[in-house]
């Protein structure tokens, strides 16, 4: 969209308008301004690669936006500023596709490919057809109209005939410009179809977002995506980082007297016509094939590779790539016949719920598990599926004796996408939330900002004592080998194991007497245990289970004192000052420390030989990374995760636990995901690969 030559302009009129910000911006400069800011928005949004900061960007929307407010009469349909509406929608108007959306025909196999080959090749009179085959992306459809180079008007895909029109959350969606020059090929208004998404980091960022505030994760992205989209207010729409892929002119109006273009006469033309000029359209993912053979293998290709990408696809469209030959061979009342889709193995599964059990987590969470009739879903077979919470029960509509639709994307945990209504036949049965804990009796509470109910009967809940014993023996806590689910939840049954103390009181003599304990399996046992005394402040202190604290956030905890019982004179200020803790888990931390039976648990630890003190405290941070920060994401090839976290420790430096102006190196591994991208709008922060990694390290020669 912007040669090298308008790149360098731009950019260094970003720079210019910043050293003057608080000044009194020209009228004359509001032009370009606004031009600086599409630019900007252009490389975040649409080729994803950023050459300012966010505060950066923020700074020159702030002035554009007081010089707007200062004379309104300069404000344009498509300034940057215009994207966010002022207050909530109240509904959403139907309104008439130009053209109907029709659907794609499907295929499941290369058969199917062929067939639809050979009808192609019969429709058009041609003997060997050029296809354009593109990702068929797993969003929300939308039609937007530009007219007169504006964009006029987004709608939902409805019935096909009518959608709601959703302009207002359609211009929150950066990727989708507000303005495009399709005038410079003389078209006066044009209707295009794409797909809303959200892409899996996103999704994943958004989703860990809302469960922090207790509210039911959202089961996939294309839900989220096409809830987004109805959403009333248009501030959260923007906050949920959406993104369009446009792939489709289904209408184009000429001005009067011009001819349509060439770039009008092939679908494949029609990609780069959009990519030209801003929009996110599959131009860097089609592939041009001559004959289906080729269009077959590139699409059992593509199956491979498609939890590598950012976003969720479920197929691959297979399209006639000349216009005229489309025309030809036109459609039918559900259907073109020029395009089909080729779908990849199913992902989802219709099953039945036919109970349900509620866990009681270490931390007194209670979780509704929902039993099903075992599935296979993604190469895997489902029995099991965690339905979170009363919320989340209540907004699928879930019902005991429900057929479910299920759904398990890559390596992600099954998750329920919705129920059939439709199929009850009145034997079902509402889900009953207990009112007491499954486990204790104890009455079950839950905090108005949660949507969590919690058994708080921590230090007798037989569930909860369980769980903390098995978080304390993990392999990123104490690291006790040998020492799994279901050897604790034995021991405890047998009275061997009623706290985390008891770890290092077991009687071995008595457990020697035991079926199924060799003298050989409790040796290593005995060695695991008594190893585990020795481990570092951190793992200890992310071994208590102490509630938000997780293993970076133990690392800074144990960083700041000498001694663990040095943070029972600790304020909840003191607290809130250490780098990644905030108020939540200052206020985690606070409680634990000033509960009367948490420090009995420390004094007997302590007493059993535990590491309470920080033996590095004293030591000067010397190394190649003194007084550096470091954050590592993506896949690592050479070294696993805590092999390099290590490194860093080692060398002086220290983790910190997500990307801000206090980090110093970002370590990007291979399919690095938001944190790559939010570390390249800081200044300050340097991206750098493993093998570099390493260089500063002083360790590449180790690893070569």
């Amino acid at each position: 969209m912007f040669t090298n030559e308008q790149t360098k302009i731009l950019q260094q009129a970003g720079k210019n308008f910043l050293e003057t910000a608080g000044k009194a911006l020209p009228v004359s400069s509001v032009a370009l301004l606004r031009d600086v800011l599409r630019f900007h928005e252009y490389r975040y949004y649409v080729i994803n690669d950023p050459l300012i900061a966010d505060a950066e960007y923020d700074r020159l929307y702030k002035m554009l936006e007081k010089a707007e407010e200062a004379d309104p009469s300069i404000i344009t349909p498509d300034s940057p500023t215009q994207r966010v509406s002022k207050g909530l929608i109240k509904d959403f108007p139907k309104v008439q596709h130009l053209v109907p959306m029709l659907s794609l025909d499907n295929s499941y196999n290369a058969e199917d490919l062929i067939d639809f080959d050979r009808r192609a090749r019969e429709l058009s009179g041609v003997e060997e057809i050029e296809y354009c085959v593109e990702p068929k992306f797993d969003g929300a459809s939308i039609s937007l109209i530009y007219e007169n180079d504006l964009l006029l008007r987004g709608a939902t895909r409805g019935d096909g005939v009518v959608g709601d029109d959703i302009t207002t959350n359609i211009r929150q969606i950066r990727s989708v410009p507000l303005s495009a020059k399709f005038s410079q090929y003389g078209i006066q208004q044009i209707e295009i179809r794409g797909e809303v998404l959200m892409n899996k980091n996103n999704f994943k960022e958004y989703n860990d977002a809302i469960e922090e505030q207790g509210l039911p994760r959202l089961a996939n992205p294309r839900n989220a995506a096409a809830g987004s989209l109805r959403i009333k207010d248009p501030k959260e729409v923007s906050r949920r980082n959406l993104e369009a892929f446009l792939y489709h002119v289904s209408d184009v109006t000429l001005q009067p007297g011009h001819q349509q273009p060439e770039i009008l006469k092939t679908h494949d033309g029609t990609l780069q016509m959009l990519w030209d000029m801003g929009f996110r359209s599959p131009e860097k993912e089609k592939k041009l094939l001559k004959g289906i053979n080729a269009v077959i293998d590139h699409c059992l290709a593509f199956e491979k590779q498609r939890d590598d990408l950012p976003y969720e696809i479920d197929g691959m469209v297979v399209k006639v790539n000349k216009l005229e030959l489309q025309e030809r061979m036109g459609m039918t009342t559900h259907h073109p016949r020029w395009a089909i889709a080729f779908k990849f193995k199913a992902r989802q599964a219709t099953s039945k719920l036919t109970a349900v059990e509620f866990q009681v987590g270490r931390t007194g969470a209670i979780t509704p598990v929902a039993k099903i009739d075992p599935v296979t879903v993604g190469g895997v077979t489902v029995g099991s599926i965690s339905v979170h919470n009363e919320e989340y029960i209540k907004d699928k509509d879930l019902l005991i004796g429900d057929t479910i639709l299920i759904e398990r994307s890559g390596d992600v945990i099954p998750q329920v996408v919705k129920s059939f209504p439709e199929l009850r036949t009145g034997d079902e049965k509402t889900i009953e939330f207990p009112v007491t804990c499954p486990v204790c009796g104890s009455l079950l509470e839950k905090p108005e900002d949660e949507a969590v109910w919690r058994c708080n009967n921590s230090n007798n809940c037989e569930a909860q004592i369980v769980e903390r014993i098995i978080h304390f023996a993990s392999k990123d806590a104490m690291d006790i080998r040998g020492f799994g689910d279901a050897i604790v939840k034995k021991f405890y049954a047998m009275g061997y194991l009623k706290n985390v103390p008891d770890i290092y009181r077991l009687p071995f003599d008595k457990i020697r007497t035991m079926e199924g304990f060799g003298e050989k399996s409790i040796t290593n046992l005995q060695a695991a245990i008594e190893a585990s005394k020795s481990q570092p402040l951190h793992r200890l202190i992310y071994a208590l289970g102490i509630r938000y604290i997780g293993e970076t956030t133990a690392k800074v905890l144990a960083n700041a004192v000498l001694h663990l019982n040095d943070f029972t004179s600790f304020s909840l200020e003191r607290l809130q000052e250490l780098e990644d803790v905030g108020p939540k888990v200052a206020g985690s931390v606070y409680s634990f420390f000033h509960n009367d039976q948490n420090l009995q648990l420390l004094n007997e630890l302590e007493n059993a030989g535990l590491q309470f003190k920080n033996l590095k405290k004293d030591l000067p941070a010397t190394g190649n990374l003194s007084g550096k920060t470091f954050l590592f994401t993506g896949t690592l090839s050479k070294l696993k995760r805590t092999e390099a976290e290590a490194l860093v420790e080692q060398n002086g430096g220290k983790l910190l636990s997500g990307v801000s102006s206090k980090l110093n190196y970002l370590v990007a591994g291979e399919d690095a995901g938001s944190k790559l991208e939010k570390a390249k709008k800081i200044a300050t922060v340097q991206v750098i690969s493993e093998t570099e990694f390493l260089k500063l390290t002083g360790a590449d020669t180790l690893t070569s």
